[in-house]
């Protein structure tokens, strides 16, 4: 990992209006002093206890691997997961426990003020990055083109505001974004059928339309040009009982902004790898 660095462009994982602001250098030098004053002691005294295999990830963990990403030392946060998962935690468990919580966050700093949008775009990219790297989709060739995302609102369904914000964190995260508000189903499959799309996102308010979200699913999966097409879903319903998500036929669900961009990046990677080795 100590290469790590050179792996793969960073401006794959951001918008490149973002890295190229003028005070990004300023804000990496901020936040890789908090981390060093701060969270690296606290983190080696951490270390030092005996950690049970099976135990997840503390919020400690998770707060340090928030840290690590926000100063832009990618070998250190590569370092940082590598402990945890030779310690004996799956790279599944690793998404579930430590780098989904770790975009939530993010998302939470975000929202207590702790740190501002560029921020927690620089460190959600440097997350995807790394889940990029651990899923060994970096050394897959073409993949550029191909972070491609359709946003979708469930027919019937006004809940519009998620999906706008999902759509603004995904853009500044590197990925080319089209959104279809209000769409019919048979729209939804003609623009699927005539794109080709990694991920799929679609947003539920209310569980009155939960027939025409699994409906639109179904549909997505039978006429998408990518048969790997991974689809996950958000809204309040999901937030509410996560499990509906597999009810309706998606793959994953995500709370908030920041861990849909983790998790359009997982279901990217699940899907390369699956028609790589096909």
């Amino acid at each position: 990992m100590g290469s790590f660095e050179g792996v793969i462009d960073e401006t794959r994982f951001v918008a490149p209006g973002i890295l190229s602001r003028s005070d990004v250098a300023e804000r990496r030098a901020k936040l890789a002093h908090v981390v060093a004053g701060e969270i690296i002691p606290r983190l080696m005294l951490l270390h030092k206890e005996v950690v049970k295999a099976a135990e997840p990830p503390s919020e400690a963990e998770i707060a340090g691997l928030a840290q690590r990403v926000l100063s832009a030392d990618i070998a250190e946060a590569a370092r940082y997961i590598t402990l945890l998962r030779d310690r004996g935690l799956s790279m599944e468990r690793l998404f579930v426990e430590l780098l989904e919580p770790c975009a939530r966050h993010l998302g939470q700093m975000w929202d207590r003020d702790a740190c501002d949008f560029i921020d927690v775009t620089l460190g959600l990219g440097r997350l995807q990055k790394l889940l990029a790297v651990f899923n060994s989709t970096h050394i897959l060739p073409a993949l550029d083109e191909k972070r491609r995302v359709l946003m979708l609102t469930t027919p019937g369904d006004q809940h519009v505001f998620g999906l706008s914000m999902v759509t603004k964190f995904l853009d500044a995260g590197g990925w080319r974004v089209d959104s279809e508000i209000g769409a019919p189903l048979e729209l939804a499959g003609e623009t699927v059928g005539q794109s080709w799309y990694a991920v799929a996102g679609l947003t539920l308010g209310s569980e009155r339309h939960l027939a025409q979200l699994k409906a639109m699913i179904a549909m997505i999966r039978r006429r998408s040009l990518n048969p790997a097409i991974g689809v996950m879903v958000g809204g309040p319903v999901f937030s509410a009982d996560p499990g509906l998500a597999k009810s309706v036929g998606a793959d994953a669900t995500a709370v908030d902004a920041p861990t849909a961009v983790l998790t359009a990046q997982k279901l990217f990677d699940l899907g390369a790898l699956r028609s790589w080795a096909a």
